[in-house]
């Protein structure tokens, strides 16, 4: 694998990994959201990404494949007094699990800080090896 190969490589985690990181951000900012703009509890976001060839090498990258919305059934969260509420005095509140969107954004976060540590590392051995010529 070329060097400029790992920036490629690098470069699409990062892309990624900054799509998962505003999704979670998405969603722990709508944890408490009754409803979204089309009236409904918001759903939950999460990123799917997919394996992607770098250049004519075997070295592979990562791309953001789609964003789905969760398949969870939303939370019902017992609120009699909301306006919201069905007849059972239920309120749907939207399906965010707010200790699994902390977990992604830690691992979302680190992968993230990986990927640029290795980019990082790249340049400085790209740039002693261009002294090297001096």
């Amino acid at each position: 694998m070329s060097i400029f190969n790992m920036f490629h490589v690098a470069g699409s985690a990062l892309t990624a990994q900054s799509v998962r990181l505003n999704a979670v951000a998405s969603n722990m900012a709508n944890a408490d959201s009754i409803t979204s703009a089309d009236g409904t509890p918001y759903r939950a976001k999460q990123v799917v990404f997919e394996a992607t060839p770098m250049g004519n090498e075997s070295a592979q990258g990562v791309r953001v494949k789609q964003v789905v919305e969760s398949a969870a059934p939303p939370r019902m969260v017992y609120d009699p007094k909301n306006p919201a509420a069905n007849a059972e005095g239920y309120v749907s509140m939207p399906n965010v699990d707010v200790v699994e969107e902390m977990v992604n954004m830690i691992s979302a976060s680190r992968s993230y800080q990986s990927n640029a540590d290795v980019m990082n590392t790249a340049r400085t051995l790209l740039m002693r090896t261009l002294a090297m010529g001096q």
